[in-house]
Order: structure tokens, then sequence, then C-alpha cells
């Protein structure tokens, strides 16, 4: 009986795939996304691959004009580039070391919050009106452009004003308080000032084109206040739904440039007083559970 004949060496190795695996770096490396939709999502305000990975696909295919499918699929290939994973203990208190915090005027506060405002976070502050939510977001404003070791973040600060408090006048005679150059103070201070809940929310939109095109170095984020344009366009219980809704989006929108960027958000909250409760303090904040869940921090403050 004849033998078999060896395999030769190149039928015994296992077929060699030409698959080739490509590194993503930036929008138009992404599998599926051809020149026209990397212009749509760029004009969109989508300049990196961090922005794709942390945005529902819902708003992907708005702005490209594209399937759910595509968006699923585009989304998956940023954060597979990114690693965005499960991680280890250790590897997050690693990570937790990129978080700065912008020194308060108060020691107390500073103790509270664990040595001030973090970026990567909201902080919500909430209080009557004249308790001091406003001058609290000034004195940050200066504060974020001090250096590190005087407990700023040596960066600028944007203030979206809903209500019309910002006064530059307050800035300086802050800034000369602290021996500050105060027209160096005030150019580091970017305004904006928002007149209908869509207005707001396409401010927080529009910080990404600063921070991105111009490379303005932002590190502090004001919404003065929050919701109280939400508040006046939603009126009556029919449009409670509806108002929280979008409210909730806005907050998503300010928490995901917090994260990508390594920012901190400030902002301020109006309040109202409960006329069923008898005993105690019948002040609440506004904005219900849906503000309550998206602040990390939550600074309530009374007048004396």
């Amino acid at each position: 009986m004849a033998e078999k004949e060896p395999k030769s060496e190149k039928e015994s190795k296992p077929e060699e795939t030409d698959e080739v695996k490509i590194e993503i770096k930036n929008i138009e490396d992404i599998p599926g996304v051809g020149e026209k939709t990397a212009e749509k999502l760029k004009e969109a305000g989508f300049n990196d691959i961090m922005s794709l990975a942390v945005t529902p696909s819902s708003l992907i295919c708005e702005a490209a004009d594209i399937g759910d499918s595509t968006a699923h699929k585009i989304i998956n290939a940023a954060r597979n580039a990114l690693k965005m994973g499960f991680m280890s203990g250790n590897t997050m208190l690693d990570k937790r070391k990129e978080v700065g915090k912008i020194k308060f005027q108060s020691e107390e506060l500073n103790n509270l919050l664990g040595g001030g405002v973090e970026t990567q976070a909201i902080t919500e502050c909430f209080g009557q009106f004249g308790s001091g939510k406003t001058q609290i977001a000034l004195q940050l404003a200066i504060n974020v452009q001090k250096p590190l070791k005087e407990g700023g973040l040596n960066g600028y600060a944007v203030i979206i004003d809903t209500e019309n408090t910002f006064r530059p006048e307050r800035i300086v005679q802050l800034a000369e308080a602290e021996k500050m150059d105060s027209k160096k103070v005030l150019s580091k201070i970017k305004i904006a000032r928002a007149y209908s809940s869509d207005h707001q929310m396409l401010l927080v939109e529009k910080i990404s084109e600063l921070i991105d095109n111009e490379k303005i170095p932002v590190k502090l984020v004001i919404v003065d206040s929050l919701i109280g344009l939400f508040r006046s366009e939603y009126a009556g219980r029919g449009t409670l739904a509806n108002r929280q809704q979008k409210l909730n989006r806005h907050l998503h929108d300010l928490q995901r440039l917090a994260d990508r960027y390594n920012l901190a958000v400030y902002v301020t909250n109006q309040v109202m007083s409960k006329p069923d409760v008898f005993f105690g303090d019948p002040t609440a904040a506004i904005g219900g559970n849906i503000v309550g869940h998206a602040s990390t921090f939550r600074i309530y403050l009374r007048k004396s």
C-alpha cells in the first residue's frame, strides 16, 4: 500500500487573510464615511471621532442625512478606535487625574466640593433671586483664567446669558480687587445672549466651534440661568413633558461637551415655593428630577 505523500508547506499552513486593520485617526478614516458625509458631519460640528462616539445615532442621522444602521456602524467604529469599553478601577482612577478644579473664593465651598468646580461635570447652583448665584458665576469666570497653582485652569470662560444679567463692569470690579488686568480678563470671557430655548441650545453647539476652529482653550461654560427660557416658553402642565424632554437633551449636550473637552460646566437655576409644605423649607429647584439627575454637584444658596 502506497504511503500518502506529506502535504507541502504551502498546503499545511492555514490560509492567510488579506484583512488589514485600518487605523482610525480622523472622521474620514472611518469605514462608510465618504467625502460628502464627512463634510456634512463637520458642518454639523462633528470635527473628531470623539464627538461621533458620544453622540446618539438619531442626531448623526439628522446631521449627515444617513440611515440608522449606517450611523450605528460609524458610532461603533469610532468607539472601537477610542477603546470605549470596560476598564479596571485602577485605570479609572488614573483617568480621574485628568480632572481639573476651579477654586471658589470661599474655602468652605472648596472643601464642600472637594477642591472646587470639577471639569467633566455639571455643577448646579440654585436659590432665590439675589442669593449670589450670578456673583459666583462671574468670579469663576475670572478664577478659571488663573494658573493651576492659584486654583485656575489657564483657560477661557464662555457665558450664555439668558436673563440679561451679565455686567462687564462687575467683572472689572472683581478683577481689580485681585490686582488683575481687567481688560485682559474680559478678553478671555466670551459672552452670548440667548433669546429662546432653541437659541440657548444652539449656542452650546457653537462652543465646539470656538474650541476646534478658533483654538480657544475654553475651560468653563456658564449658563445663567439654565431653565429661565424653557420655563417661559413652556407654560402650563400640558407642555411639561415636552419641556422636560428638551431640557434633558440640553443637559446631555452640556455633559458631552464637558467630557469631550475636559471643561467645567456651571449652571444657575431658579426656585419655586411649594405651598403644601407647612414644616421645613418650602423652596425647591425648578426642573425636577431631570435637572437633579444630570447635575453632578448641587449648591443651594439661601439669603441670610
